[in-house]
Protein backbone atom coordinates (compact mmCIF):
# COMPACT_ATOMS: atom_id res chain seq x y z
CA UNK A 1 0.00 0.00 0.00
CA UNK A 2 1.34 3.10 -0.60
CA UNK A 3 0.95 6.29 1.12
CA UNK A 4 0.01 9.44 -0.51
CA UNK A 5 0.70 12.41 2.71
CA UNK A 6 1.74 12.48 6.25
CA UNK A 7 -1.94 13.12 6.99
CA UNK A 8 -3.26 10.02 5.04
CA UNK A 9 -0.63 7.93 7.13
CA UNK A 10 -1.69 9.39 10.63
CA UNK A 11 -5.14 9.15 9.62
CA UNK A 12 -4.65 5.18 9.01
CA UNK A 13 -3.41 4.26 11.91
CA UNK A 14 -5.95 6.73 13.93
CA UNK A 15 -8.53 4.86 12.77
CA UNK A 16 -7.15 1.66 13.41
CA UNK A 17 -6.51 2.87 16.86
CA UNK A 18 -9.72 4.06 17.08
CA UNK A 19 -12.13 1.89 15.61
CA UNK A 20 -15.16 0.22 17.34
CA UNK A 21 -13.96 -3.02 18.47
CA UNK A 22 -10.25 -2.06 19.40
CA UNK A 23 -11.29 -0.67 22.86
CA UNK A 24 -9.64 2.79 22.62
CA UNK A 25 -13.20 4.87 21.77
CA UNK A 26 -15.56 1.51 21.38
CA UNK A 27 -18.55 3.46 21.88
CA UNK A 28 -20.56 6.58 20.70
CA UNK A 29 -21.00 7.15 24.44
CA UNK A 30 -17.55 8.25 24.63
CA UNK A 31 -17.64 12.13 23.41
CA UNK A 32 -14.55 13.23 25.60
CA UNK A 33 -12.04 10.68 23.80
CA UNK A 34 -12.76 11.68 20.70
CA UNK A 35 -9.39 12.97 18.68
CA UNK A 36 -9.42 16.58 17.50
CA UNK A 37 -7.55 17.92 14.26
CA UNK A 38 -6.80 21.32 12.95
CA UNK A 39 -8.64 22.78 9.91
CA UNK A 40 -5.70 22.47 8.38
CA UNK A 41 -5.49 18.52 8.61
CA UNK A 42 -8.57 18.29 7.63
CA UNK A 43 -9.14 21.11 4.76
CA UNK A 44 -5.46 18.44 3.93
CA UNK A 45 -7.16 15.24 3.94
CA UNK A 46 -10.50 16.63 2.07
CA UNK A 47 -8.36 17.61 -0.82
CA UNK A 48 -6.55 13.99 -0.96
CA UNK A 49 -9.62 12.52 -1.80
CA UNK A 50 -10.85 15.66 -3.84
CA UNK A 51 -13.77 17.24 -1.33
CA UNK A 52 -14.58 20.57 -1.84
CA UNK A 53 -16.26 22.91 1.09
CA UNK A 54 -17.41 26.32 0.73
CA UNK A 55 -19.27 29.35 3.00
CA UNK A 56 -21.55 31.95 2.59
CA UNK A 57 -18.97 33.92 3.79
CA UNK A 58 -15.96 32.78 1.91
CA UNK A 59 -13.97 31.86 5.15
CA UNK A 60 -12.93 29.34 8.08
CA UNK A 61 -13.18 31.39 11.72
CA UNK A 62 -14.85 29.07 13.56
CA UNK A 63 -16.41 31.94 15.65
CA UNK A 64 -18.25 32.93 12.89
CA UNK A 65 -21.43 31.70 11.92
CA UNK A 66 -20.93 32.75 7.82
CA UNK A 67 -17.95 30.50 7.94
CA UNK A 68 -17.26 26.92 7.37
CA UNK A 69 -14.56 25.58 9.91
CA UNK A 70 -12.75 22.43 10.70
CA UNK A 71 -10.89 23.39 13.38
CA UNK A 72 -11.54 20.71 16.09
CA UNK A 73 -13.53 18.54 14.10
CA UNK A 74 -13.43 15.14 15.00
CA UNK A 75 -10.57 12.29 12.91
CA UNK A 76 -13.21 10.04 12.37
CA UNK A 77 -15.69 12.91 11.00
CA UNK A 78 -12.97 13.92 8.56
CA UNK A 79 -12.34 9.94 7.24
CA UNK A 80 -16.03 9.29 7.57
CA UNK A 81 -16.10 12.53 4.84
CA UNK A 82 -13.48 10.53 2.80
CA UNK A 83 -15.34 7.13 2.74
CA UNK A 84 -18.52 8.63 1.11
CA UNK A 85 -16.70 10.19 -0.76
CA UNK A 86 -14.82 7.11 -2.34
CA UNK A 87 -17.71 5.39 -1.79
CA UNK A 88 -20.34 7.14 -3.94
CA UNK A 89 -17.24 8.77 -6.20
CA UNK A 90 -19.90 11.56 -6.10
CA UNK A 91 -18.68 15.39 -6.15
CA UNK A 92 -18.89 15.99 -2.70
CA UNK A 93 -19.20 19.64 -1.47
CA UNK A 94 -19.09 20.46 2.51
CA UNK A 95 -21.04 23.46 3.15
CA UNK A 96 -20.58 23.25 7.42
CA UNK A 97 -18.39 22.28 9.96
CA UNK A 98 -17.51 22.92 13.44
CA UNK A 99 -18.54 26.72 12.87
CA UNK A 100 -20.60 28.48 15.29
CA UNK A 101 -24.35 29.04 14.79
CA UNK A 102 -25.60 24.95 14.57
CA UNK A 103 -28.12 23.47 17.13
CA UNK A 104 -26.06 22.59 20.40
CA UNK A 105 -25.57 19.07 22.20
CA UNK A 106 -23.05 16.38 22.50
CA UNK A 107 -23.10 15.26 19.08
CA UNK A 108 -23.22 18.69 17.15
CA UNK A 109 -21.11 20.66 14.50
CA UNK A 110 -19.49 22.95 17.23
CA UNK A 111 -17.85 19.59 19.24
CA UNK A 112 -16.67 18.09 15.65
CA UNK A 113 -19.44 15.26 15.17
CA UNK A 114 -21.24 17.05 12.18
CA UNK A 115 -20.54 18.39 8.79
CA UNK A 116 -22.92 19.74 6.08
CA UNK A 117 -23.05 18.70 2.40
CA UNK A 118 -24.66 20.25 -0.54
CA UNK A 119 -26.81 18.38 -2.25
CA UNK A 120 -27.16 17.02 -5.68
CA UNK A 121 -28.61 14.07 -7.45
CA UNK A 122 -25.64 11.55 -7.00
CA UNK A 123 -25.21 12.26 -3.20
CA UNK A 124 -28.75 11.92 -2.75
CA UNK A 125 -29.49 8.31 -4.66
CA UNK A 126 -26.86 6.75 -3.14
CA UNK A 127 -27.54 7.91 0.57
CA UNK A 128 -31.60 7.20 -0.13
CA UNK A 129 -30.68 3.58 -2.07
CA UNK A 130 -27.69 2.46 0.07
CA UNK A 131 -28.64 3.42 3.45
CA UNK A 132 -31.72 2.20 5.63
CA UNK A 133 -34.57 5.05 6.44
CA UNK A 134 -34.82 5.27 10.24
CA UNK A 135 -37.95 8.08 10.59
CA UNK A 136 -37.98 11.70 10.72
CA UNK A 137 -36.05 13.51 13.21
CA UNK A 138 -37.64 15.58 15.71
CA UNK A 139 -37.75 18.54 13.07
CA UNK A 140 -39.42 16.75 10.75
CA UNK A 141 -36.10 15.92 9.09
CA UNK A 142 -35.94 12.17 7.17
CA UNK A 143 -33.33 10.38 8.42
CA UNK A 144 -30.79 7.21 7.12
CA UNK A 145 -28.67 5.22 8.58
CA UNK A 146 -25.36 4.06 7.04
CA UNK A 147 -24.64 0.07 7.88
CA UNK A 148 -21.26 1.77 10.58
CA UNK A 149 -24.10 3.84 12.23
CA UNK A 150 -23.79 7.12 11.45
CA UNK A 151 -26.91 9.04 10.66
CA UNK A 152 -27.64 11.24 7.72
CA UNK A 153 -30.48 13.62 7.77
CA UNK A 154 -32.28 15.42 4.49
CA UNK A 155 -32.51 18.94 5.87
CA UNK A 156 -34.12 20.18 2.93
CA UNK A 157 -31.15 21.76 1.11
CA UNK A 158 -28.15 19.86 2.37
CA UNK A 159 -27.41 16.82 4.17
CA UNK A 160 -26.44 16.87 7.79
CA UNK A 161 -24.37 13.74 8.74
CA UNK A 162 -23.64 12.83 12.31
CA UNK A 163 -20.40 10.68 12.32
CA UNK A 164 -20.58 8.45 15.38
CA UNK A 165 -17.10 6.61 13.55
CA UNK A 166 -15.32 6.85 10.05
CA UNK A 167 -17.75 4.80 8.34
CA UNK A 168 -14.97 1.82 7.78
CA UNK A 169 -12.23 3.86 6.92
Amino acid sequence: MRIRSAASALALVLCALFAPGFGVLGSATDAQAATKISHATATSMFREVGITWSSSGGCSDRNNPTCTSFEQLNLATAQGAQTLKRATGCALNITGGTETGHASGTYSHWNGYKLDYGKNTCVTSYIKNTFTYIGLRGDGAPQYKSGSGNIYADEGSHWDVLYYNCGGC
